[in-house]
């Protein structure tokens, strides 16, 4: 066998193969995709899709129009679904891009093609089975998906511009590229990632091109063309869609082309964009030690190749990922050393997409990083999907490492010698890469150690669990949440699927911003549909009310502070209703915005609309001085008029208050849907959100103690507590127990922080 030479490589990269490849992984996306929404940020993302809505801020303005337009696209059963195929196809195109620059870089070392294509499948393989790219591309979570597509675009790009930097195709590329890069920004901020990997080969590859004035104002000029979708927000703002976070526009009362012009426009926009609202530290201000940074990143990247919820399977996990991190670093080396024109822009990408980024995203602790550190503050979920793209591309250097060890094997088992120029090589024959082919197979672990845990196939949980909690509110109720994973699926749940949109949600990490009371004090009052509604509330009148459960102008609520000071306990009288406020109980020692309107809410709309707070609340209600008044009916606590005493059918359970029997029973065993939608995923491997399970788990709990009494609903109990306690195992809440008796009411393994998301946000 001749090898060829230089002059001849064939440098034609094999599109066919690499959209063949693409479209694998899309088919193995598409066969694990989740049919509708997600915990965390999926479902506000989904919604501000749907309704052309601000999700939070800066918005993400061109994931909400290409999400649209997703959304429109006549197919699949749910909205839900046709945004969930848009992450698909971006990570599977992204897929495309990774093999095409595997493919190039192996173009010298490779001369046969079938040898080179074999190798980019496998980085194709790799990546888009790690476990953090698959599980976010079946189902949309939030951005990071097209994020990716644009970035491995823009690689791919780069790449073939490394190639060949003069001429006016190569200006092209970067006034291309630079508009793919102000794009991606209107998506998210990692739109940005390959802009100083593309600088660094721009400067060692040809750097007289900083000279080029007119092609610096070209790029300059393409990458504010990519951000224009940002100027679409004030605009849309001002439209008050159902979800306007932040609310970027000066305009409050209706649409009115001067808003958009107004200095409070302006002011408000870009509040929004500096994502003002949160208040992070600057970088020389480190909320963790860098190696415990770096910890997190090391952490995340052992999941990748075996995502295993199981503590005794983490010897395995760390194993597996020594040695991905090996053939990784490996194939850094050989990209080095086998094609350097390539590599100054891919080498510097990969530093960016992993010290970098590790040092400019400045986390806390991880949620389940270290769990031996008992004394470190920590992120309120695990933030793996901010390093998908670094997961992602490390597949292409994975499988260069692979293929030298391919290639070495490959030489052992059956080599001849060939000639290239005046050199003589050895080289495998093609038996003994066929014998050496073996070796391969490891780039199937991903696939293999996150076939149970990725895939979304067939979820319906998060979806089911919004509906039950909704309907655990009486008609025109106002449901307190706290955060994230008891709010988000109950947007899209009302504004996506039109499930209960009688309820008022009120957040109350978002009643510290202006914004959403706003919010509140606009929105329509829906009616009541009773044929869609449960059984349990027909029958009865519902008074459909006239106006929004915060009595107050726009500019009152506006004037509401961010906090108060409590000197002393204070009395809070509604009626019959007497609360005892002590700053002792709340959680931050002084009465909050947030606070202030939820006592609003109480003063204005009870008891004509029914108030209620979600169990996920976590004593919530109790910190008002309100506990004497809840009572527990299914997922959330009713708010009653005057003190609850026992009675046949409220029943006093230790630890847990007072317990709407019989309400709880119809919902537990006509209503909800979610205990069965969690059994059927069977695992829960997401622990800060295991407060969800939690939930339906004391729900059976203490419904099982509260029917235990009477002989006529032995059956029930019986079937109330298989069912809680095969919740309880699936999501490793513990053993409760068997079935024929009610074990005593006692918290399990629970995880306080794992509820929801509650953040503090702060107003403008």
């Amino acid at each position: 066998m001749t090898a060829p030479r230089a002059a001849e490589l064939d440098y034609r990269p094999s599109y066919l193969a690499a959209g063949l490849t693409a479209l694998g992984v899309l088919v193995l996306y598409l066969a694990t995709l989740a049919p509708s929404t997600a915990m965390w940020d999926t479902s506000e993302y989904i919604t501000a899709a749907y309704t052309l809505g601000l999700p939070h801020p800066p918005g993400n303005p061109f994931f909400v129009l290409i999400g649209r337009v997703a959304a429109l696209v006549p197919f699949g059963a749910s909205v839900a679904l046709r945004i969930n195929v848009l992450a698909a196809v971006a990570s599977a195109v992204a897929a495309g891009m990774w093999f095409l620059i595997t493919e190039r870089v192996l173009v010298s070392w490779f001369p046969l093609r079938w040898t080179r294509i074999t190798v980019a499948a496998l980085s194709a393989v790799i990546g888009s089975t790690a476990f953090t790219v698959w599980n976010q591309s079946v189902v949309n979570e939030k951005v990071y998906t097209v994020s990716l597509v644009g970035l491995a675009i823009c690689a791919w790009l780069t790449v073939l511009w490394c190639d060949e930097p003069d001429g006016r195709r190569a200006d092209r590329i970067l006034v291309l590229v630079a508009y793919l890069c102000g794009l991606g920004y209107a998506n998210h901020m990692a739109g940005m990632l390959a802009g100083p990997a593309v600088a660094v080969a721009v400067l060692i590859r040809r750097p007289r091109t900083i000279l080029r004035w007119k092609l610096l104002l070209a790029i300059a000029g393409a990458i504010m063309l990519g951000g224009s979708p940002f100027l679409t927000q004030p605009i849309r703002a001002a439209h008050n869609p159902p979800i306007n976070e932040g609310e970027p526009t000066a305009c409050r009362t209706g649409f009115k082309w001067d808003c958009t012009l107004s200095s409070g426009t302006y002011d408000a926009f870009m509040y929004n964009f500096n994502r003002g609202q949160y208040g992070k530290p600057d970088l020389t201000q480190r909320q963790a030690p860098i190696e415990g940074q770096v910890g997190m990143w090391w952490w995340y990247f052992r999941w990748q190749w075996l995502r295993d919820g199981n503590d005794e399977m983490r010897g395995l996990q760390t194993g597996l990922a020594v040695v991905f991190l090996l053939l990784g670093l490996l194939g850094g080396w050989v990209h080095w050393q086998r094609d350097r024109r390539s590599f100054w822009f891919f080498g510097p990408l990969m530093f960016v997409l992993t010290l970098l980024l590790i040092v400019y995203l400045n986390f806390k602790y991880g949620a389940s990083q270290s769990p031996e550190l008992t004394d470190v503050n920590r992120e309120v979920r695990d933030r793996d999907y901010f390093y998908l793209w670094s997961f992602s591309a490390w597949s292409v250097w994975a499988a260069l490492g692979l293929a030298w060890v391919w290639e070495t094997v490959a030489q052992l088992a059956q080599s001849e010698s060939t000639t290239l120029g005046k050199q003589t090589l050895v080289v495998p024959t093609r038996r003994g890469w066929l014998m050496a082919a073996p070796v391969l197979l490891v780039a199937l672990i991903p696939f293999v150690g996150n076939l149970k845990w990725a895939p979304r196939a067939g979820e319906t949980d998060t979806r089911d669990f919004a509906h039950d909690l909704l309907n655990s509110i009486e008609p025109y109720g106002v449901l307190v949440t706290v955060g994230d994973n008891d709010t988000f699926p109950l947007w899209y749940a009302q504004d996506v699927e039109g499930i209960r949109k009688d309820v008022v949600v009120a957040n109350t990490s978002l009643l510290n911003t202006d914004w959403y009371t706003r919010q509140i004090i606009r929105r329509p009052v829906y009616a009541y549909d009773e044929a869609a509604g449960p059984a349990v509330y027909r029958g009865r009148a519902w008074a459909k009310p006239a106006r929004s459960p915060i009595a107050m102008t726009l500019d009152d609520a506006d004037k509401v502070p961010l906090a108060m000071e409590l000197p002393q306990p204070q009395i809070f009288k509604k009626g019959d209703l007497v609360a005892t406020i002590d700053a002792r109980n709340l959680q931050h020692g002084f009465l909050e915005r947030a606070d202030i309107f939820v006592l609003r809410m109480i003063q204005d709309a009870f008891p004509e609309r029914p108030i209620y707070f979600a169990r996920t609340s976590a004593g919530y209600g109790e910190s008002l001085g309100l506990g004497p008044y809840l009572l527990t009916q299914g997922l959330a606590r009713k708010l009653l008029p005057s003190m609850i005493s026992a009675s046949k059918d409220t029943l006093q359970v230790p630890g847990q208050g007072f317990l709407d029997v019989q309400r709880t029973k119809a919902l537990w065993t006509d209503v909800f849907r979610g205990q069965q939608a969690i059994i059927r995923k069977g695992h829960w491997v997401d622990r800060p959100s295991v407060g969800i399970p939690y939930l339906y788990v004391s729900t059976g709990l203490i419904l099982a103690e509260g029917l235990s009494n009477s002989a006529e609903n032995r059956a029930v109990v019986k079937s109330v507590l298989d069912t809680t306690r095969r919740l309880a195992l699936v999501t490793r809440l513990g053993d409760i127990g068997p079935a024929e008796a009610p074990p005593p009411v006692v918290p399990l393994q629970r995880d306080t922080s794992a509820a929801t998301k509650v953040p503090v946000k702060k107003g403008k």
